[in-house]
């Protein structure tokens, strides 16, 4: 039988446990964006209803954002987010975002550049669109078509 200081320690560990397993399971997405930008805003409360945590800074330029996390400025969009070490420029589906967190590719992240009308955040039907998986090295494949 194990003493009562072990079986306190066991049983404060069991309970922390489950709140650990919480944390790692809601990804945490730092965004930075323009403090107009409403799309922003809609593209944030996607992340949110798809299980993700969010912070959100808001700066009045999103380039040095954009070069700090390493996003090509011709890939550039209307905000920056980095998620579990990758980055995110512009309106990526919450969808591809968690299949990027899944597979781990040895990448950069994944942006949409410019402002696609039917990406999440945009929400208008009907406009097809490429989310681009950036490698190290900048170059772009394409990661999932909509």
């Amino acid at each position: 039988m194990k003493s009562r200081r072990e079986f306190l320690a066991l049983l404060a560990a069991a309970a922390v446990a489950p709140a650990i397993v919480r944390a790692e399971a809601t990804p945490l997405a730092e965004i930075w964006k323009s403090p107009q930008c409403g799309c922003c805003d809609d593209w944030t409360k996607h992340l949110q209803k798809n299980g993700f945590a969010t912070k959100v800074n808001v700066v009045a330029d999103t380039t040095q954002a954009r070069r700090a996390a390493n996003i090509p400025e011709k890939l550039g969009s209307c905000h920056t987010a980095r998620v579990g070490g990758y980055s995110i420029e512009g309106h990526v589906p919450a969808k591809e975002i968690k299949r990027l967190l899944a597979e781990k590719p040895n990448a950069v992240g994944l942006a949409i550049p410019g402002m696609p009308q039917s990406a999440p955040g945009m929400d208008n039907p009907g406009y097809p669109y490429d989310v681009l998986l950036v490698s190290l090295d900048g170059r772009t494949s394409i990661y999932a078509r909509y």
